[in-house]
């Protein structure tokens, strides 16, 4: 007769813009451990002048994911739940039933910029749609994108019910139930950042229909069973912050007094803070700050660096190109003997978006200026960490002076944390100590909230507390590499 378990199971589906994956949280005796049963790629999909998402793809091997989820379980335990995250602003129209009415484009398609700017040539309006959302007009913005959408094609108005954000729609797959998140939302630049429900006013500004959207959910609420997988029938499907980096910085061991700057390094940087309320005055609409919202009432205002994206599309140039973690390592070592870079790139530069050769890109922005190209790939790849170490200083920087707070502390987790070279150049452009942990961000972020609709944990501080416990991490001090 199968034993009966005490530990709870659940499964995150963790989407990012190049990869995606589906792991297994078993929490027992205040532990958490980790098993990743399905991972895959993802990418944009260029059709003429346009980029997508393959949705459909996605479905797929989420649910080739979620299945192999079930039966790595010790036999007679269950899946107590499912929670879905994933990249922020990108969605799907659906009818009334739910079937999708208009391909998924995706944020780097450029079809945003005239939108963008004439948006960005009035500053009264600017002002005014950052005063009631929190979020800075940024090319990728689902309000851009909407509006695009609505101008091209104003049929879509009456054949489209409704939008449903990337983690809505997969939860709507999985549970049938059509929802808007609240994290996931609040990306969309659409989303009073006050009251947490919808600014009427920039959906009118936009032309976007106000009947698109439901009362966006609380993180946690339950959305029923998963239906048409036998498997997993009795699992419930729950509404976990969809937004990734949310989910990320839940799963930072952040200090209880707010003196951690939390920075999620991945395809972009996300640094940020956590705080009570969010930062509107005119200082961070300068300093592009987006208020992201937790879906619990309160906020982490952070600002978009571009990212690991810079390296990981340089790396498609060169042949020899790192494919396993000791190829990793060597690169990154070999980057780490190079002297630190004499001049660096700018990294806010529009031109990196989305080039059709991102090493060509970096090369005609030195060129603009005079400065000697890289050698080699060793030499990009010092090149680009060293100005990702200082786009993140400016980012501290700023937020330490909008919020007036005194930051100690860098908290790093996500891919760019395992990387060496990074973290020590964040650390040494922004004169603070860097702490690189090994956590799997978005995935831990994502079960966490799950355990506490569970009332496996009874809240996040909790989760924190013992997660703390059980983590690898490593400090960098600033000046010393």
């Amino acid at each position: 007769m199968p034993r009966k378990s005490t530990s709870v199971h659940c499964a995150a589906v963790d989407l990012g813009a190049t990869s995606g994956r589906v792991m297994v949280g078993t929490w027992s005796h205040h532990r958490l451990e980790l098993k990743e049963v399905h991972r895959f790629p993802n990418a944009v999909r260029q059709v003429g002048d346009n980029a997508y998402w393959d949705i459909a793809g996605l479905w797929e091997q989420v649910q080739q994911g979620l299945d192999l989820a079930a039966k790595s379980l010790p036999e007679g335990d269950i899946l107590a739940s499912v929670g879905v995250d994933t990249w922020g602003v990108d969605y799907v129209l659906v009818d009334q039933t739910g079937r999708a009415v208009y391909p998924t484009h995706a944020y780097r398609d450029d079809r945003t910029q005239a939108g963008l700017s004439s948006l960005v040539a009035d500053p009264k309006i600017l002002r005014k749609i950052y005063r009631a959302t929190g979020i800075p007009a940024i090319f990728l913005n689902s309000s851009l994108q909407l509006a695009e959408t609505v101008a091209t094609h104003p049929a879509i108005t009456t054949i489209a019910k409704r939008c449903l954000f990337l983690p809505d729609y997969f939860n709507f797959l999985l549970s049938g139930k059509m929802t808007n998140g609240q994290s996931i939302a609040g990306t969309a630049q659409l989303l009073n950042v006050k009251t947490g429900g919808w600014s009427r006013s920039t959906l009118k500004h936009f032309g976007v229909p106000a009947g698109w959207f439901t009362p966006p959910l609380t993180s946690g609420t339950g959305l029923g069973r998963v239906r048409d997988m036998p498997a997993l029938k009795r699992t419930r499907v729950i509404a976990v912050p969809g937004h990734d980096t949310t989910c990320a910085y839940d799963a930072i061991p952040a200090a209880a007094d707010g003196t951690d700057i939390l920075l999620s390094s991945g395809t972009w940087s996300l640094v940020g803070m956590e705080n009570d309320r969010p930062l509107l005055n005119d200082g961070a609409i300068a300093a592009r700050v987006a208020n992201d919202q937790t879906g619990r009432g309160d906020y982490r205002p952070l600002v978009n660096v571009i990212g690991l994206w810079l390296l990981e599309e340089t790396l498609k140039e060169f042949k020899a190109r790192p494919q396993k973690a000791a190829e990793w390592t060597k690169l990154i070592n070999a980057a780490r003997a190079l002297p630190a870079s004499e001049h660096l790139l700018d990294v806010t530069d529009s031109a990196f978006g989305n080039p059709t050769s991102m090493r060509r890109a970096i090369d005609q922005q030195l060129k603009r200026r005079r400065l000697k190209l890289p050698r080699d790939l060793a030499a990009y790849t010092r090149l680009i960490c060293d100005s990702l170490g200082q786009g993140h200083a400016d980012v501290i920087a700023n937020l330490t002076k909008l919020s007036g707070r005194t930051f100690k502390r860098i908290i790093m987790v996500g891919g760019g944390a395992q990387n060496a070279l990074l973290c020590q150049a964040t650390a040494n452009a922004a004169g603070l100590p860097v702490l690189s942990c090994q956590l799997e961000g978005s995935a831990v972020g994502n079960m966490a909230n799950q355990l506490i609709a569970l009332k496996a944990v009874k809240d996040l501080p909790e989760f924190r507390r013992h997660l703390t416990k059980q983590l690898k991490s490593k400090t960098y001090q600033p000046g010393t590499g």
